[in-house]
């Protein structure tokens, strides 16, 4: 349990939140959201201690243990991965540590005797002797091999260290977890598998996460950072944005069809009381939920930006033919001997290696040549390209940003450029702010916009969703899912890729390809059948 009693946060003389008064309660898993800069790991980390709060205070029980995910990989480079995991429960380390000095003494008294016995109690009644046992099952259902386990943290790499953090985080039951975007660098089958591990846990969860798909598949409540408060909502992420969306409707048409609203919207909260959940959490979920009022239903005061594409001209019957492509790197194969075909209306999720994926989007972009094929888009098709990595297109740059986006477009005039950054949220004043300042989401903003001015009937997207925030992310998927022409992309964002694919092609890592027309959820079924025929 944690009671949080008027709370509030000052940050630079900046007002984060105040007034705030919560409890978080064992059994559920809350799902914190915020605009980017509204302070959910300040909230964090005024929960778990590390910052003091403006006024107000956190009340855990002393009886209750909490474990946070840390994010500074470099810390534990001298311990090995055991270790390291072990330390995520502090007090059953520093017993094992003390007693294992003891037993290495060469003059062992009597004294020390008594204290290794008592510390051996001590041990076993924190299930010490199963620790091991433990931490192995973790690692491996993150990915991660026995063997690694006496690895210095050093010798690993970075998505495994992630692993390891993760690890720490969840070893020995703790009361209460923390987790700050622990799907940040983990793979599709590691994330399935945290899924599984929280939504049967038996304590508190608190995660922060841009993972859409992870938040709707734990979350029992959303706690949302807005209008410099903090409120808490019964349902996972679906349900608080279609509510939020649906209030804001309301909200501008206050009169007009109120009643009419009013009904939708009483239909939606009876439509998501009978939907599927957890089957833990299933009844005292719809209970909650049907004694929801209209009231008590989320409105935002946050903005979302306006992502579409409209095409110039329709494509016709011939796309793209890819025929025996092969690029390797360093002696490597990362792409060998790959033929496809792109049909009308395909909409293709890659998936595999990210530097394969990458090679590939540059070479049919002809930014890269392949060492072997050839591939032939259609005479009809025009192309826009969203890149992995968009530092050329900023780098040296000391444009404003309206003026940046005016080297890409036909049209120059100031109000048909503001069209398309307002769209991306840059209005009044900010379209004029240096390009070389923007953050990395304003910067994959300004990417956007740049796209939508060639009104192109190809799009090529090769992680368009990272530095994005919640909000943006949701603005993408609904522009990639409305878009009439075709697409080929690449996206850690389970829901995008779930939501917008109709075809699958997975880069193995001896460079050939698996290419399944369907969704993505289809194509993971499929997979899992394979595997157990």
């Amino acid at each position: 349990m944690i009671t949080i009693s008027n709370l509030s946060f000052h940050f630079g003389g900046q007002l984060l939140f105040k007034d705030v008064d919560l409890k978080f309660t064992p059994g559920n898993c809350y799902g914190i959201i915020g605009a980017n800069g509204a302070g959910k790991s300040t909230f964090l980390k005024i929960l778990c201690g590390d910052l003091e709060p403006s006024t107000g205070e956190v009340s855990i029980p002393d009886t209750v243990r909490m474990s946070v995910l840390r994010q500074d990989h470099f810390a534990f480079d001298e311990y090995t991965v055991l270790d390291t995991v072990m330390m995520g429960n502090k007090k059953l380390y520093d017993i094992m540590k003390e007693k294992d000095a003891i037993y290495e003494k060469e003059d062992f008294s009597e004294e020390d005797g008594l204290r290794a016995s008592e510390l051996e109690a001590e041990f076993a009644e924190m299930n010490g002797w199963e620790a091991e046992s433990e931490i192995s099952k973790l690692l491996q259902g993150l990915g991660m091999q026995d063997e690694q386990l006496y690895d210095l943290m050093s010798s690993l790499k970075e998505s495994e260290k992630v692993k390891v953090m993760l690890a720490q985080a969840l070893f020995g039951n703790p009361d209460i977890i923390m987790l700050d975007e622990p799907t940040n660098g983990l793979d599709i089958d590691a994330i399935m598998w945290l899924e599984d591990f929280l939504a049967d846990y038996f304590g508190t969860v608190l995660v922060v996460s841009h993972d859409r798909h992870f938040l709707n598949d734990v979350c029992t409540n959303i706690v949302d950072i807005d209008y410099n408060g903090i409120k808490m909502y019964v349902g996972n992420y679906e349900f608080w944005y279609e509510s939020s969306q649906l209030i804001q409707r309301m909200i501008k048409q206050q009169n007009k069809r109120a009643e009419e609203k009013i009904r939708e919207l009483q239909a939606f909260i009876a439509r998501f009381s009978a939907n599927k959940s957890k089957s833990k959490q299933a009844t005292s979920r719809r209970k909650l939920l049907d004694k929801l009022s209209i009231e008590e239903l989320p409105a935002s005061s946050r903005r979302y930006p306006f992502i579409g594409f409209d095409m110039d001209r329709i494509a016709g019957k011939d796309i793209l033919f890819v025929n025996g492509l092969s690029k390797s790197y360093d002696g490597t194969p990362l792409f060998k001997n790959i033929s496809f075909t792109v049909g009308k209306e395909d909409k293709i999720a890659l998936l595999g290696n990210e530097m394969a994926i990458t090679a590939l989007f540059r070479v049919l972009m002809e930014e890269d040549t392949p060492d072997a094929g050839d591939f032939k888009w259609g005479v009809s098709i025009t192309k826009s390209y969203f890149p992995h990595d968009n530092t050329p297109y900023f780098k040296d740059c000391t444009l404003s940003i309206i003026d940046w986006l005016a080297q890409y477009s036909k049209e120059t005039t100031e109000t048909y450029l503001r069209g398309f950054l307002g769209r991306m949220l840059f209005s009044n004043e900010s379209v004029f702010k240096p390009i070389n300042v923007l953050s990395g989401g304003e910067k994959v903003r300004c990417m956007f916009a740049r796209m939508m001015l060639f009104g192109s009937n190809f799009l090529l997207l090769d992680q368009p969703t990272d530095h994005l925030d919640l909000e943006s992310i949701s603005a993408v998927n609904n522009g990639l899912s409305a878009f009439k022409g075709n697409l080929i992309f690449a996206s850690h964002d389970y829901e995008l890729v779930n939501t917008v694919a109709n075809r699958i092609i997975e880069i193995q890592p001896d460079g050939s390809i698996i290419d399944r027309a369907g969704t993505y959820e289809e194509f993971l079924e499929w997979k899992k059948a394979q595997q157990n025929a």
